[in-house]
């Protein structure tokens, strides 16, 4: 965008963007979806930002925690990347889909696909079935989100956005 001295203005832009990520995020599902808890498998040890959480199987994610100055503990999973909850959400149940889902995607299992614990994550960790059938990881029933504006580990650029995402803590 520019401005009408025809300099660059990014600001706005990324502002709107930000309005309609929000405004995305309001939308429901309604379908009851079934949780089931995992199987326990042998999770490598955590780590403040692992480089992958993949295991050697290639089938396997481990969820681990990692520490923020500001913001204390909170989990991580694929690629040591920080996982949210949306305040909106009921147990077992994700209300983020459509637009809400493609700027937090849901952390999801494909086929034989497991999770585990690592380290300091003391809850459970569940899956369930969302409105279209796909398979997204729980823990302690709350559904988990990646942020796509996330790049790296570590980054925590989510928390706090709307009032209703946050990181999720162990």
């Amino acid at each position: 965008m520019f401005d009408r001295t025809g300099r660059r203005v990014p600001f706005i832009g990324a502002l709107a963007v930000v309005a309609l990520l929000l405004a995305a995020c309001s939308s429901a599902a309604t379908s009851a979806p079934t949780a089931q808890v995992l199987p326990a498998t042998a999770a490598p040890a955590a780590s403040a930002a692992p480089a992958s959480t993949e295991a050697a199987t290639g089938d396997a994610y481990t969820v681990n925690v990692a520490t923020d100055a500001t913001l204390g503990k909170f989990l991580t999973g694929e690629d040591g990347k920080t996982l949210y909850v949306f305040k909106k959400d009921a147990a077992s149940t994700s209300n983020c889909t459509g637009g809400c889902a493609q700027a937090w995607p849901p952390f999801e299992l494909e086929g034989s696909e497991t999770v585990a614990a690592g380290d300091g994550v003391g809850g459970s960790l569940t899956t369930f079935a969302r409105a279209d059938g796909s398979m997204q990881v729980a823990y302690n029933g709350a559904p988990l989100y990646y942020y796509a504006t996330d790049q790296k580990a570590g980054d925590v650029t989510g928390q706090g956005v709307g009032g209703v995402w946050f990181v999720a803590q162990p």
